[in-house]
């Protein structure tokens, strides 16, 4: 009796420690493939800071070098000395800040209606809302400038952060709502009897519980509007006014319409470097509520 139970748990020992090792290999096994998918993702931001350290010369050789000799890391002061860098940032931080608080706040209003209240023609209109994502922006393109030409908003950043300001988007309004419905309605219901409105109920009660949603819409647009091209060539003129993605044109034609005569890729990817940064220092600081957000709001993948 005393041998079979010996051979049972040394059985059941046996498997305990297969299972263990089966365990370790599979997490080794996954860890592998993330660091090699994480690698073949940061490959290009690497190469792009590889490329911004280089001389002029080593742009051409071949095999490129994927690490300079010499790093030179007089590019980036050269950077500022041959556009107006800062003041091409500066516009994008105004154009950015602008159009990301107006495109929060109005999608937490339009979201708020749509999900906590019951009126004729709602889920109508949230359909028509939704369907609007389906237009290609080339459709309203033509009419969005013909509005903004006769409203004198030419050469302006208006035409860049105000339609921010009516909606915020299909896609805000719909993550926004479906983050809503999934707060209890007895918040409001305790709320409404110690005599708050609905718009008390939504800043003090809602909104402090949204944190994750909120951040996650601001990524986006920042992130939108910070690498927005289209907008600032159809409705900037000026060159002083123009956004840091629009302004990197000037590597490739000078304020003049001509090439500049001399190799500037390093200089352009030194620029690159400067401009991702600070996009990449406000996804990774928000990654946590960005996440969060997304799966809260019933969009896994």
């Amino acid at each position: 009796m005393a041998t079979t139970t010996s051979a049972a748990a040394s059985g059941h020992s046996r498997s305990t420690s297969s299972l263990r090792a089966g365990k370790r290999w599979q997490a080794v096994i996954s860890y592998t493939l993330l660091v090699l998918l994480a690698a073949l993702f940061m490959f290009p931001w690497l190469w792009t800071m590889g490329t911004s350290l280089k001389t002029s010369q080593e742009l051409y050789i071949f095999p490129p070098p994927f690490v300079p000799k010499v790093p030179q890391w007089s590019n980036y002061p050269k950077v500022f000395a041959l556009i107006p860098f800062a003041n091409f940032m500066l516009n994008s931080i105004i154009v950015v800040a602008l159009s990301t608080v107006g495109a929060v706040l109005s999608a937490l209003v339009v979201a708020y209606a749509f999900a906590r209240f019951r009126w004729r023609g709602r889920d109508v209109i949230f359909a028509i809302t939704l369907a609007t994502m389906m237009i290609p922006a080339e459709v309203t393109l033509i009419p969005q400038y013909l509005l903004f030409k006769y409203a004198g908003w030419l050469n302006t950043f208006k035409p860049l952060w105000v339609p921010s300001w009516f909606g915020g988007g299909a896609f805000n309004i719909f993550l926004m709502r479906q983050f809503i419905m999934t707060l209890p309605r007895e918040f409001d219901e305790a709320a409404t009897i110690d005599g708050a409105n609905p718009i008390r109920i939504l800043i003090t009660v809602l909104a402090p519980l949204m944190t994750p949603v909120l951040a996650t819409i601001s990524v986006l647009s920042l992130i939108w509007g910070w690498n927005d091209f289209m907008g600032p060539l159809i409705y900037l003129t000026t060159p002083k006014k123009f956004t840091l993605a629009l302004g990197m044109r000037y590597f490739q034609v000078s304020a003049s319409g001509q090439s500049w005569g001399m190799p500037t890729d390093h200089l352009l990817m030194a620029a690159c470097v400067m401009a991702t940064t600070p996009i990449l220092i406000v996804f990774f600081s928000a990654q946590r509520y960005f996440v969060r957000g997304i799966v809260m709001s019933g969009i896994k993948g």
